[in-house]
């Protein structure tokens, strides 16, 4: 007896010392009364007026994102105009045949200057512009440059139901920040509101010219055709852009908008103001190769990368400057191509080795810049200092 009690001893004392588990097994088949369940009670944070519900809902029921959409177009699309153009087309018997057109641009001063893009107004005859009152007023081209697709027009309107816009930076852009599109979709919605986030930043795009233009902003804020020339805002509702083009197999909005720059605008603005025209620096190449490793072994080029000059314009900087274009031709399987050029490897120390790449780089300088250009000749290195100069229209 006393054997068995001391065995019964034990055998409690191993079950409290084996844990929870054990002891709630033996609760649920000994007895029907259940052992309290543990909780635990977290320490609440300290309280962030910031973090407060109820302060960020008004008593419409509007957050506070909601209230800064709101207040950003209540703002800004007063800002935003319809431009409609007549252009003649060319009929099936060659006749010519008025075709309207429509897009969006927005109000830069209260002289009348009104920003919108190049394609919009290409090839009028005759332009108008709508405000936000529904006036609409005939309007001039002040200027324009097809490469960054801006032109600038200029309406006889009275200055106090103009409104212009806050014109921000493009620089400092982050991806995932809040975009806002306000435009005239398909030329009768007026003034629709989109919004979305910059997706992407500095794409490259290729302008009306065919030439590329460079730190493209893009977006998912729906742009459809007609939002053309509109302004593409930051949740401030300054223009962080002008919407310009959109990547759709349908022709309608997919997701991916893009928008020229806002420094861009900011560096183009007062030559188009001024002269009409920007005038876009250029070194005086008008034609040159890519330089791949292939071409390199085809034509035995002491290099496999750079551009292989082919035609310079006369006068041009680089030529004044003593660089060489091409000096002969020879075949190349089945294609002509011309050698003996210099071969261009780099600009300030940046190696070039793309047409596209060269373009680039040269827009971002002015007019008169000097740039040290790195090249060779019979596969000797030299290097000429160039004054930049306004690359003539094709």
């Amino acid at each position: 007896m006393r054997k068995s009690r001391w065995i019964l001893v034990a055998l409690c004392a191993a079950l409290v010392v084996g844990g929870c588990a054990q002891v709630g097994s033996l609760a649920l088949v000994a007895t029907a009364t259940p052992l309290p369940v543990p909780t635990y009670t977290p320490t609440p944070p300290p309280a962030s007026p910031a973090r407060n519900d109820t302060a960020q809902i008004d008593a419409q029921g509007l957050d506070v994102a909601e209230r800064r959409v709101i207040e950003v177009y209540d703002r800004v699309a007063p800002s935003v105009v319809n431009v409609t153009t007549q252009v003649l087309r060319r009929g099936f018997f060659f006749a010519a045949v008025p075709e309207e057109g429509a897009g969006s641009g927005f109000v830069l001063d209260r002289e009348g200057h009104v920003l919108t893009n190049f394609h919009v107004i290409e090839g009028a005859r005759q332009i108008e512009v709508t405000l936000d009152n529904e006036q609409t007023f005939a309007a001039q081209v002040v200027g324009s440059d097809p490469r960054f697709d801006l032109a600038i027009l200029k309406v006889d309107a009275p200055a106090e139901i103009l409104h212009p816009v806050e014109l921000g930076a493009s620089s400092s852009l982050r991806v995932g920040q809040r975009a806002i599109v306000i435009g005239n979709p398909f030329g009768q919605f007026s003034r629709t509101l989109t919004t979305g986030v910059v997706s992407a930043l500095d794409r490259t795009l290729e302008g009306q010219d065919g030439r590329p233009i460079s730190g493209v902003i893009q977006t998912d804020a729906a742009i459809n055709r007609g939002n053309s020339g509109g302004p593409l805002l930051d949740s401030s509702g300054r223009v962080i852009g002008i919407n310009t083009a959109i990547f759709s197999p349908s022709g309608t909005n997919a997701g991916v908008g893009f928008a020229v720059p806002v420094d861009t605008i900011k560096r183009v603005l007062p030559e188009l103001m001024v002269l009409g025209r920007y005038r876009h620096p250029y070194l005086g190449i008008r034609y040159a190769y890519a330089i791949t490793p292939g071409l390199a072994a085809s034509l035995e080029l002491p290099v496999e990368s750079g551009l292989l000059l082919v035609q310079l314009d006369r006068g041009s900087p680089l030529e004044n400057a003593g660089g060489r274009g091409a000096q002969q031709e020879a075949i190349l399987g089945n294609r002509r191509v011309y050698i003996g050029g210099d071969i261009l490897a780099a600009v300030d120390g940046k190696p070039i080795l793309t047409v596209e790449q060269l373009q680039l780089l040269q827009e971002q300088h002015q007019i008169d810049d000097e740039v040290t250009v790195s090249l060779l000749r019979d596969g000797q290195p030299f290097e000429v200092v160039v004054a930049l100069a306004e690359e003539p229209a094709r």
